[in-house]
């Protein structure tokens, strides 16, 4: 729906006030998700490790944020967890999801930014739902190379990871099977508080339902033509025009292109470069409405040097930063005036 001249203005307004005055939370919480479940390669569950490592906290607490990393949370991964229909793991990734779930509503209730980092994308299912319990009118930005919508009765693979978005959806509650661990899970999101950014390898059955559905979403190919600028234009338009919602940013590392990205698990070639990938995060930032994120899917065993592992998680520090306040222009609040010389009298008068 095409929106008036004067309403558009009124919220670019909004935003070019919201980067005037340097917006930024007041405080930020990490969450560790260390969780390999929602799919089959190994290495995923050391993406958070890997985040820290490549400096994190130190960029975090460098644009002035309180920052408390609360460590990593301890999934239980089940002996006996039969498949349902061909989906491996249900009840432990249920169960994970669970706990995340708990641990983001804490986090979000307790005034903090959250932040999760991956672990696969199915995480996304609980770190959702978590935040929607403090914040019922959410709205979903998925940075992703896929569309993670399928259902066990259209996913090829059967994995969670690529059915984290069909959980959460009013839409399709009557397409998901009660599949074992998810019992406490109970959609509620509206597929108009949804916008993909980044989509290049979608399943058809994914296809099918982002079409039916009517839900927004911005291939690589979109990017392309409209430039990024463009797309996060309409991008917050559509989600934040008629009401001010908070936001969950949900950005999957292979959003961007492998040569930038190369330690994950579903690479595709054809993705975001480091500055669309970085004004996404830039223009969430600049609503001032960011309250929780995840960045998942940094797998360390999957990078084919030190160096692309080095460089992927790096990435993910930079997509985290970025989102919560860093400038490429760089840091503006340390300096509240332009510091004077001072001189020496003494040496004056001799």
């Amino acid at each position: 729906m095409a929106l008036s001249g004067s309403l558009l203005g009124v919220f670019r307004s909004h935003l070019r006030g919201a980067t005037q005055h340097h917006v930024r939370a007041h405080s930020v919480a990490i969450l560790g998700a260390p969780f390999s479940k929602g799919q089959k390669r190994r290495g995923v569950e050391h993406g958070p490790k890997a985040i820290r490592d490549a400096g994190l906290v130190e960029r975090l607490s460098s644009l002035e944020y309180p920052v408390h990393d609360y460590g990593d949370l301890n999934f239980q991964h089940l002996d006996k967890d039969e498949p349902f229909m061909h989906v491996p793991f249900p009840r432990t990734v249920g169960r994970a999801n669970q706990l995340l779930s708990s641990a983001v509503s804490r986090a979000v209730g307790g005034g903090h930014t959250c932040v999760v980092l991956g672990g696969d994308h199915s995480l996304a299912i609980g770190s959702v739902e978590g935040h929607a319990q403090q914040c019922p009118d959410l709205c979903l930005i998925w940075v992703d190379a896929h569309a993670d919508i399928n259902t066990p009765l259209t996913s090829p693979s059967g994995n969670l990871h690529g059915q984290s978005v069909a959980f959460l959806l009013k839409e399709l509650r009557g397409k998901m099977p009660e599949i074992p661990g998810f019992s406490w899970m109970k959609p509620f999101l509206s597929s108009t508080d949804l916008v993909y950014i980044g989509l290049r390898d979608v399943d058809p059955g994914e296809h099918y339902i982002l079409k039916s559905l009517g839900i927004q979403c911005f291939t690589m190919r979109d990017i392309d033509r409209m430039g990024i600028h463009r797309v996060m234009e309409v991008t917050l338009d559509h989600l934040l025009a008629r009401k001010q919602k908070p936001i969950h940013l949900s950005f999957d590392i292979d959003a961007f292109d492998p040569s930038l990205a190369p330690a994950t698990g579903t690479p595709v070639n054809g993705g975001l470069t480091y500055r669309e990938g970085i004004y996404i995060t830039e223009e969430i930032h600049n609503t001032g409405l960011l309250s929780a994120m995840d960045v998942v899917e940094v797998n360390p065993v999957l990078g084919a040097s030190r160096e692309a592992v080095e460089a992927t998680a790096g990435l993910a520090v930079d997509v985290i930063a970025s989102s919560l306040g860093q400038t490429r222009e760089g840091a503006h609040m340390a300096f509240q005036e332009i510091p004077s010389p001072k001189v020496d009298t003494e040496k004056l008068c001799l």
